[in-house]
């Protein structure tokens, strides 16, 4: 393909480090939303095994595991759908590790932040978006 056929930025994938990089930017927007909704930080971009959670809060004595999803359109589904169920047991795997490793026994919840469009952005939230069985 020629430079001149190229696609148009709309339909070029983001390369790896600049997706990261914009994913940063949006998980530091949605801490900062939901420090305003009363929710305070602990951590982000916590890896454990088998995956990473993006936002662990406190509201009030329950821990909150956050996972932050972006789209910048619902053309191929919202960024809410794309929490699947092999995601939410990913998801229910690195909470228990951390639990594990910060010798925790405390409530916990799974919320799940979409977050789409660009200028401006649009937060949705969902708490208890799913449970840990």
């Amino acid at each position: 393909m020629s430079h001149t056929d190229q696609p148009s930025d709309g339909d070029r994938e983001i390369p790896q480090h600049r997706a990261r990089a914009r994913g940063a930017v949006i998980e530091a927007e949605v801490e900062r939303w939901l420090a305003a909704q009363g929710m305070i930080p602990v951590t982000r971009n916590q890896h454990a095994k088998g995956g990473e959670i993006d936002l662990i809060m406190r509201d009030g004595d329950i821990l909150v595991f956050v996972e932050v999803r972006y789209r910048a359109s619902n053309r191929f589904g919202s960024a809410l759908e794309s929490v699947t169920s092999t995601k939410q047991r990913r998801l229910i795997k690195a909470a228990r590790f951390y639990l594990a490793q910060h010798g925790l026994s405390c409530s916990c919840r799974f919320d799940v932040v979409g977050v789409e469009g660009s200028s401006p952005r649009s937060i949705h939230w969902i708490r208890h978006a799913f449970e840990a069985f």
